[in-house]
């Protein structure tokens, strides 16, 4: 085992008690369930019980098979028996949730029970809009408009399942299907539905925080799932639930979360940028007049004002360029934004009810809709004071080469805004208040953590104390795989190269299929797969020409079949064994150079005297080609290659960088010695 520490701050030894009691706790599971000791397991599961007794902030990089999840988690159940608050665990992927809620604490729990004090009690809380809700089950609240004809078709009697004739549209069967499952699930939730449903029929049936009435009005708040699910929480020891309902309850003051002590986020290397997602607002005059039209036909009240707003604002953004606003809004758009607002809070006080009426659906989805384009106008006009970005997306067809939806100059246009930064927004909403240890495979930039603690406001004055810890990984790396940078291809432009497709072919030839392959775009991937199929005789098998789940399954369970795809990929696919033999690589995943977040923050971090690039795209890079290298070794029994087609990681200043974050795999610029290797690999499969 390797391991490297740098503490902040002052520091003591934590209790040995804590970290003893861990431990056990650890080996009575361990033994339990059949597993194997690992060193880096005992050692990060020692680390997190000492964060939580001292209070302490803790980063622990813990490599692919350490067994990171039950290494939190014994520390936090053991703290949670003698805790009045619960522990919670935030993840970035509902994969991940769902494993952790469905298989790794169960397990835990079955082995180590007996030897707690008092049993543990877990819940699963997730945003309202996950949940079914019955008010709008039982038509409390409006139908959604657009939905209305297809709903409807054949009478509302077919469109709610009564008996006769059922709904002829995909739509209308959804919706049946759903109402049959209210009245059979326990929990409401929509994971639990299997198969699932279109997000469509989905908002037939659900409600988002704003449009619920709230416990207070509603007449079904005894019996709401997502409320049910709250209470859970509240009274459970371990709360699970995802990096976006923990940064609401931290910044929007929603207490979408009970009160907790301590927190674990697991997948961290996500959280500033699922923060960004989670806090990040939009505003465009279509956004507008939908919210005019609600008021007018739910509240009854005269909206002009507000369509007029809209229609101004929509006029001055036509000149506006299409990504960053540097220099933020001009004088017109700003008065325009301030009319919009304006016109929101007449239309928002016109609109509340009157004394003695009951509680309406489509009322508070009006005034839902009107809330939110308010707060993102105070939050346009506010922008330089609070150091947030703005800038303008025109949405047109895809770009036939990278894929990504290109900008349209005659498209309406839409205004987003998102803060430069999150990192002091979490020192106060997150850091402060509680103990949190930050966990994940790809943490530090080869020994450093600071790159990753400055995005989330561990570093500079006032910043808390926080200790960053590499417990290694049970992988012999060097023995295990090989890195292959293709010195000699030309740089990346447009599109995978003639030289680059040349050598894709000479690689999935040598290894017999048994390659992920990872792109920067969803058209080079399916350029790669359409040429390489003419090429060779192997499965290929493209995102998009099946769910990502059974894309995923057939490639594990066929040794020579290949999959191509992009970013999802990059971080979500764990298939140990030889079906995943070799690991392919397109290009450096720096972020796209329009990208008007990683622009304004390259620009701050410049004007600020350090270097924008390798702060902010080079740091975003290496932490996505190590997730991306990461999909190859994921036991002690696998061998392979990870082959990265950008001539750059070699060539260019910035590869050492880069470099330094991936696993200490062998490395070579010598295809033949890979191809060779790939040889005995197929074969010995």
């Amino acid at each position: 085992m390797t391991e490297s520490a740098v503490a902040h701050g002052s520091a003591r030894r934590g209790s040995a008690g804590a970290a003893e009691t861990a431990l056990s706790l650890l080996d009575a599971a361990v033994a339990s369930m059949g597993g194997q000791q690992r060193d880096g397991q005992h050692e990060m599961a020692r680390q997190v019980a000492t964060a939580i007794e001292e209070q302490k902030h803790l980063l622990v990089q813990a490599g692919t098979g350490t067994g990171k999840s039950l290494a939190y988690l014994v520390p936090l159940i053991a703290h949670a028996q003698h805790s009045d608050r619960p522990a919670v665990v935030a993840t970035a992927t509902l994969a991940l949730q769902a494993q952790i809620v469905g298989r790794d604490i169960p397990r835990l729990l079955a082995a180590i029970t007996p030897k707690l004090d008092r049993p543990v009690d877990v819940a699963l809380v997730k945003g309202r809009s996950n949940y079914l809700c019955r008010h709008k089950l039982e038509g409390g609240f409006p139908t959604d408009e657009a939905a209305e004809g297809q709903l409807f078709s054949l009478g509302e009697d077919a469109a709610v399942g009564h008996p006769g004739a059922g709904p002829t549209t995909q739509l209308g069967r959804e919706v049946a299907r759903l109402r049959q499952w209210a009245e059979e699930t326990e929990t409401g939730d929509r994971d639990d539905l299997v198969p699932g449903v279109t997000d469509r029929a989905w908002r037939q049936v659900s409600v988002t925080a704003l449009e619920c009435l709230g416990a207070q009005k509603c007449p079904f708040a005894a019996e709401c799932f997502s409320e049910l699910a709250r209470q859970r929480g509240a009274e459970a020891d371990i709360v699970v639930t995802n990096h976006a309902l923990l940064a609401i309850n931290a910044f929007e003051g929603l207490n979408v979360l009970p009160e907790y002590d301590v927190v674990v986020v697991d997948e961290a290397h996500e959280l500033a940028d699922r923060v960004t997602g989670a806090v990040s607002g939009q505003l465009s005059a279509q956004m507008i007049q939908a919210a005019a039209s609600s008021a007018r036909r739910h509240c009854g009240i005269t909206v002009d004002s507000l369509q007029a707003a809209a229609t101004a604002l929509e006029l001055s953004l036509t000149s506006a360029p299409t990504g960053l606003l540097a220099r933020g809004l001009n004088e017109e758009q700003a008065q325009d934004v301030a009319l919009v607002r304006d016109a929101c809070r007449v239309a928002l006080s016109d609109s509340k009810p009157g004394d003695g009426q009951s509680a309406d659906g489509g009322r508070q989805i009006a005034r839902s809709r009107l809330l939110a384009v308010l707060e993102v106008c105070e939050r346009l006009l506010e922008a330089e004071a609070n150091r947030e970005v703005m800038w303008v997306t025109r949405t047109g067809a895809p770009d036939p080469v990278t894929g990504y939806a290109a900008a349209d100059d005659d498209a309406p246009a839409m205004l987003h805004i998102a803060p430069l930064g999150v990192g002091g927004r979490l020192r106060e909403g997150l850091f402060d208040g509680h103990t949190v240890v930050l966990t994940s495979a790809t943490l530090a930039i080869g020994s450093a953590f600071e790159p990753t603690a400055g995005g989330l406001g561990l570093l500079g004055a006032g910043a808390p104390s926080w200790t960053g810890v590499d417990v290694g990984s049970p992988f012999d790396y060097p023995r295990q795989g090989m890195l292959y940078v293709a010195k000699h291809l030309p740089r990346p432009g447009r599109g995978l190269s003639p030289e680059a497709v040349d050598d894709l072919e000479a690689l999935l030839r040598a290894s017999s299929g048994g390659a992920l392959c990872l792109f920067s775009s969803r058209r080079a991937a399916e350029e790669a797969a359409d040429e390489l199929r003419l090429r060779l005789d192997v499965e290929i098998l493209c995102q998009g020409e099946s769910s990502m789940s059974a894309l995923v399954k057939q490639f594990a369970a066929e040794p020579d079949t290949c999959l191509f795809g992009t970013m999802s990929l990059w971080q979500g696919v764990d298939v140990p064994g030889p079906s995943c033999r070799l690991v392919v690589i397109d290009r450096i995943p720096f972020p796209r150079p329009d990208d008007p977040l990683t622009t304004a923050r390259s620009r701050a971090v410049a004007q600020a005297g350090g270097n924008g690039f390798m702060a902010v795209s080079a740091t975003h890079a290496a932490v996505r080609l190590a997730q991306g290298a990461g999909r190859l070794i994921r036991s002690t029994e696998d061998r392979g290659v990870v082959a990265v087609l950008d001539s750059r990681l070699a060539t260019e200043r910035y590869g050492a960088f880069l470099r330094g974050a991936l696993p200490p795999l062998w490395g070579t610029a010598d295809r033949n010695v890979v191809t060779d290797a790939l040889r005995r690999l197929a074969a010995a499969g």
